[in-house]
């Protein structure tokens, strides 16, 4: 058995997985580590930042750079990779330069200093948080953009993708919509659940519904007062719920070419974060707006309702560290930095009360579940975790939480294994919630590249890994389809 040193990991490994992979794929894969399931069928697609420099010269934060796709098909015990960058009009252009041309939310500026981005405003679609297959086609998502269209057998970039009509040139479309599995508006047909925001000094929040065909079933709007971020929402089959964190937004050092704008937001610790809850049914009038205190929220697991009550269960922070221009994200001092927590909110809509509660202190982010229970009570919850029980940490490990006992199961990567994004695939006829797999890819510092790990959703076995030939840059999103492309 490998003895885990005190501290799980070492900086050094954890930075080599944020190297660029400027290089596409497209190959079987052979060297595995157990054996692949044979009901396995489909195909998972994974998006993130593949490229962390241009031409040599780094990009300030690693949410900057360009979306690169991976596609790990599985058919009858086998496994076929394949990786593409998006192909956006702002990676084509830079690409053919080798300059940086565009400047980054996250603080990534063009060359020259102040002078030559004072007043440019113009953003690169990177197109590098998420990855669905919906309505026949494949999109690349981001939120501050429309999605761009790939063919889903050979990840070619088709171009920006206006949803038939749904969005219209420069709307967004966020990386986090929901599938409603069996929507009570539609006969229990399923349906997607998405949102954009047109952020002022009142932010409009968009919602769309989309058929399993791609149609617009239903569109609604809220106006919220004051700057809004908002990455990610959830839903019940009567509700769209979204966190509205306690935080100001200061355009001037951006507009003056100082500051990128995701440094011009500030987390204002202590005061209160909104939760405006929309009614998904007709005329979507009745918005609540209830107040609570939970730090700070990039994503959340899922919501029910329980009579009058609704449960969402959320990853906070207790703090969100304001992004220095000075520094790069290369020299994070985990010590630092408050981890992720797993809570539950319980919104009483008759008192207007919100009672929290603590479910699971690890260290932890991308929570995710049995896609069939999106909305609904569920059981159990996977998320990505660090290896040790306290502090912060990267994420090495796969954590399994009962929501029901409070029991745990935790499957480890360290110390030269470092986890991205679970994603639940159910067994074909399962009978039980955890009766699936779990996907991830970890980055492998002894390699320096990625496995492809299949882990039991029951117990969190290891059942089978796929050694890549090379590295996968740390990934944000993904899901699965049943497809096989």
């Amino acid at each position: 058995m490998q003895t885990i040193p005190e501290r799980s990991y070492s900086r050094e490994d954890w930075l080599k997985g944020y190297q660029s992979q400027p290089q596409e794929y497209d190959y079987p894969i052979t060297s595995i580590q157990g054996t692949i399931p044979s009901e396995l069928q489909g195909t998972l697609f994974r998006n993130g930042p593949g490229l962390l420099d241009i031409n040599g010269i780094p990009i300030r934060h690693p949410f900057d750079g360009d979306g690169m796709i991976s596609a790990i098909s599985f058919n009858n015990g086998t496994a076929h990779f394949r990786s593409a960058f998006v192909k956006t009009e702002g990676y084509l252009a830079e690409q053919k330069t080798g300059k940086i041309l565009y400047r980054g939310v996250f603080g990534t500026q063009k060359p020259g200093g102040w002078l030559n981005n004072i007043f440019d405003l113009k953003l690169k679609n990177i197109a590098n948080t998420n990855i669905i297959y919906w309505g026949g086609k494949l999109l690349a998502l981001w939120e501050a953009a429309s999605p761009y269209r790939l063919d889903p057998r050979t990840l070619e970039t088709l171009g920006l993708d206006y949803l038939d009509g749904i969005l219209q040139p420069g709307d967004a479309f966020a990386a986090h919509p929901r599938i409603d599995p069996r929507c009570e508006l539609d006969d229990g047909k399923p349906c997607l659940v998405n949102f954009a925001i047109k952020p002022g000094l009142s932010t409009k929040i968009l919602v769309y519904e989309l058929s399993f065909e791609g149609k617009l079933l239903r569109r609604y709007e809220h106006i919220t007062p004051g700057f809004a971020f908002i990455h990610d929402f959830a839903i019940t089959p009567n509700y769209c719920i979204f966190f509205q964190n306690a935080v100001t937004y200061n355009p001037v050092p951006f507009l003056l070419g100082l500051k990128g704008a995701g440094e011009c937001v500030n987390f204002q610790a202590g005061k209160p974060t909104k939760i405006i809850l929309i009614p998904r049914q007709p005329p979507h009038l009745d918005v609540r707006v209830l107040e609570v205190n939970a730090g700070f929220v990039f994503h959340h697991a899922n919501a029910f309702e329980e009579g009058n009550t609704i449960c969402l269960d959320s990853i906070c922070y207790q703090s969100l560290p304001q992004i220095d221009p000075s520094s790069s994200y290369q020299g994070v001092d985990f010590d630092t930095l408050d981890p992720g927590q797993l809570w539950r909110f319980r919104l009483d809509l008759t008192t207007q009360q919100v009672n929290s509660e603590l479910l699971e202190s690890r260290c932890c982010e991308f929570p995710t579940l049995n896609s069939d229970l999106v909305g609904r009570s569920y059981r159990y919850v996977y998320m990505g975790a660090a290896h040790n029980q306290t502090g912060n940490a990267p994420l090495q490990a796969i954590v399994k939480v009962d929501l029901v006992t409070g029991d745990r199961l935790l499957c480890s990567f360290a110390p030269k294994g470092f986890v991205g994004e679970p994603i639940f695939i159910p067994k074909p006829k399962a009978t039980r919630e955890d009766d699936g797999w779990l996907i991830t890819i970890v980055y492998n510092a002894k390699r320096h590249a990625s496995d492809v790990v299949i882990l039991d959703a029951t117990n969190l076995a290891t059942v089978a890994g796929l050694e890549l030939k090379h590295h996968i840059p740390y990934g944000l999103h993904g899901s699965w389809t049943p497809r096989l492309f």
